[in-house]
């Protein structure tokens, strides 16, 4: 089976062999691909491939979710399947059953290269199933399960393969439950393994402030030389761990995107990653969100950017309690820094001074509004900033309806907002 029409026929015949009615969202999405397909071989275009997206959050392609029943239906359907390279099935009412069938369809496949589970309802032994998948297969790229209660179990199971699994690239297990033991386990594997370019591993289950592991993943980033994408939300990090994290950071020269949101992290940790910026490592995207870098740690990241850092390309300062003080540095930055793009700043205190820093770099150019979270106004003279619905991961969670970006298999919804949508760029590597 190399193209839609062939996927569409053995869809139709299993569906008949196990006696099941055809889910309506998979017909809908296959009858989708035809269409495609056809106004490509019209313009004298061929598709070698297809991403078959069945995401269970879309209410306008569907409104029932996928359970365990449908994947029998998919594993058979694509098990010797050559044309569909990747599936979407986040938010689908997947459990442990229906994780198996996957697993089945990951070991036989061999051109499978990403499938998305987020959002599920995967518990241990479907994690586990999965994890086990991964011995054998030697074409899976990338392997997301957000939000899948996989657990301790099914993390220490994803640390074994990773030491034989030489093709995955990008694994997300974040609010996965881990626990400290899987999530130190992983870390010990990354000191050899040299094919993962990508982890997330955000909301670990941690019983304790003594940060170890933020210690061992700092440790491990000092060797590692494959890695370019880590998330560590939500670690209750604080300085000690920042600073463990900066100098083995300082002879890095892979990571690309450090994504240390959500902790505690104040301005002595903002001082020690500024040291980072200022050796010029590889880093590309830091996203600080939601910590408490508060003025003085904005002043720290501005003074590495105006002076030494030319590499970094995006910055994530949003509700940090910074004020006029960081603010305005970070702007001052902006204007002899030339090579960051992106910054976003929405959730610290607006005042006027810093608002009017902002405008004026967003008035010159400096800043383009889709590489920014806010937009300025000016009401009875006073110039304010709004909010804008930008992120560098806009579409973790869904695939937009309006605007820019929207694919070409997915209906154009109404934009509540009005018919000026600016589309932004899609950072992430997942």
């Amino acid at each position: 089976m190399s193209d839609i029409h062939s996927t569409a026929y053995r869809y139709d015949a299993v569906c008949t062999e196990l006696g099941v009615t055809p889910n309506p969202y998979v017909v809908k999405m296959l009858e989708k691909e035809k269409e495609e397909t056809v106004l490509m071989k019209k313009n004298g275009e061929f598709k070698e491939n297809m991403h078959l997206y069945l995401a269970g959050n879309n209410h306008l392609l569907t409104d029932k979710r996928l359970v365990d029943d449908d994947m029998i239906a998919l594993y058979k359907t694509l098990q010797n399947n050559l044309y569909v390279t990747s599936i979407d099935l986040r938010f689908n009412n997947i459990t442990d059953e229906g994780a198996k069938h996957i697993a089945k369809l990951i070991e036989e496949s061999a051109t499978l290269k990403d499938i998305n589970l987020m959002g599920n309802d995967i518990g241990p032994e479907g994690g586990e199933a999965l994890a086990k998948s991964l011995q054998t297969n030697q074409s899976l790229k990338s392997l997301r399960l957000t939000g899948n209660k996989i657990g301790n179990r099914s993390g220490m199971a994803f640390a074994q393969v990773l030491q034989v699994n030489n093709t995955l690239e990008t694994l997300d297990v974040a609010d996965c439950d881990l626990t400290i033991e899987s999530i130190i386990a992983l870390s010990t594997v990354l000191y050899q393994n040299k094919t993962l370019k990508a982890l997330n591993i955000n909301r670990p289950l941690l019983f304790t402030h003594q940060e170890e592991t933020t210690v061992h993943y700092a440790k491990m980033l000092h060797v590692n030389t494959t890695l370019e994408e880590i998330h560590l939300q939500k670690y209750d990090m604080r300085d000690f761990g920042a600073t463990r994290l900066a100098e083995n950071l300082m002879q890095n020269n892979s990571l690309k995107y450090l994504d240390l949101s959500c902790n505690r992290v104040t301005r002595d940790g903002a001082l020690e990653l500024a040291k980072v910026l200022k050796e010029n490592t590889a880093i590309e995207i830091l996203d600080l969100g939601y910590n408490r870098l508060e003025d003085d740690g904005a002043c720290h990241i501005a003074e590495a950017l105006s002076t030494y850092n030319t590499n970094l390309k995006t910055l994530v300062v949003s509700y940090n309690n910074i004020g006029n003080k960081g603010l305005c540095a970070l702007a001052d930055a902006l204007k002899v820094n030339t090579s960051l793009e992106q910054i976003f700043i929405w959730g610290n205190k607006l005042e006027e001074p810093a608002t009017i820093a902002f405008a004026n770099l967003l008035e010159s150019g400096r800043i383009k509004s889709e590489d920014t979270d806010i937009r300025a106004y000016i009401v009875d003279g006073v110039t304010k900033l709004c909010e804008l619905n930008n992120t560098i991961r806009r579409h973790y969670y869904y695939v937009p309806s309006y605007g820019d970006d929207v694919p070409s298999w997915q209906p154009r919804g109404q934009n509540p907002r009005g018919s000026d949508v600016v589309a932004i760029k899609n950072f992430t590597t997942y």
